[in-house]
């Protein structure tokens, strides 16, 4: 990454997109800050003049994606993070979710990290390289009750980011997958959809809630200095548990599935494939 880098960031009127942006600015680094509505983002743009680029942006729009990467490199020049956070929060049993429910959140969560990566993947090649940090989760390693779609969506964003990856590095491109821990980020308020309850997952819901308890996790800016470095990195990891507390949950949870494998062994190896 150079001296003075320069960052597209979607989903950065809030949490983490935005704890980010701010960290980039403080920096000296210029920051093109995407997102449906960018209005919130107008004081930080008077405290950082001519280094800060607001583009409204709805990601699921797949031509205006198209579009905002070309005003992105436009208004720099180059690109040299990109940082796929757009998302949103689908809560609800699997059963309760309409189908509209669910498209509408594929389309942002899924869809529109896809078209971005489409489009920012050409011009960081005619660049000759750059960084794209992946947003999932460290939920995407396995279905959670009530959040289920929106574990999948990034599920099916991390191994489309691992094949991406693996086709792109020739080009000096680096892409990292950030499993981002519980942060305060609000995505439980303004950025949730939610179901219409069925009375039959009553009982369900309120073990859920105590198990979560009332902790909204720490500020997405204490997650900032530690994505700075990553893109950075002359070779970054391909994927990366952001939080120490959400590293110790993951490793516990490979641990657990390591153990079903060992228990499970006989049978799988009763088929010949």
């Amino acid at each position: 990454m150079p001296e003075t880098a320069c960052w597209m960031i979607t989903g950065a009127s809030r949490g983490l997109g935005r704890a980010f942006a701010e960290a980039a600015l403080e920096a000296g680094d210029r920051v093109v800050a995407a997102a449906r509505d960018v209005t919130p983002l107008d004081g930080l743009a008077e405290r950082h003049p001519g280094r800060l680029v607001r583009l409204p942006l709805d990601v699921s729009d797949r031509d205006a994606v198209f579009a905002a990467v070309d005003e992105a490199v436009a208004a720099f020049g180059r690109l040299d993070v990109v940082v796929n956070n757009a998302g949103g929060l689908l809560y609800g049993m699997v059963e309760e979710a309409t189908e509209q429910q669910i498209r509408d959140h594929f389309d942002v969560n899924f869809f529109g990290a896809v078209w971005v990566s489409q489009a920012v993947v050409a011009k960081l090649r005619e660049q000759g390289g750059g960084r794209l940090l992946q947003v999932t989760s460290m939920g995407s390693g396995g279905g959670m009750a009530s959040v289920g779609f929106y574990g999948a969506g990034k599920a099916a964003l991390e191994a489309v980011s691992e094949a991406l990856a693996m086709e792109v590095e020739e080009f000096g491109i680096k892409v990292t997958v950030l499993q981002m821990g519980g942060y305060d980020t609000g995505l439980f308020t303004a950025g949730t959809t939610a179901t219409e309850p069925d009375p039959a997952y009553k009982a369900l819901r309120a073990r859920l809630a105590g198990m979560w308890g009332d902790d909204a996790g720490p500020d997405p800016a204490t997650a900032a200095p530690l994505v700075r470095e990553v893109a950075a990195m002359q070779e970054p990891p391909r994927r990366l548990v952001v939080g120490g507390k959400s590293f110790d949950m993951v490793r516990e949870l490979h641990a657990a599935r390591a153990r079903e494998y060992d228990a499970t062994e006989r049978l799988s190896r009763l088929a010949p494939g």
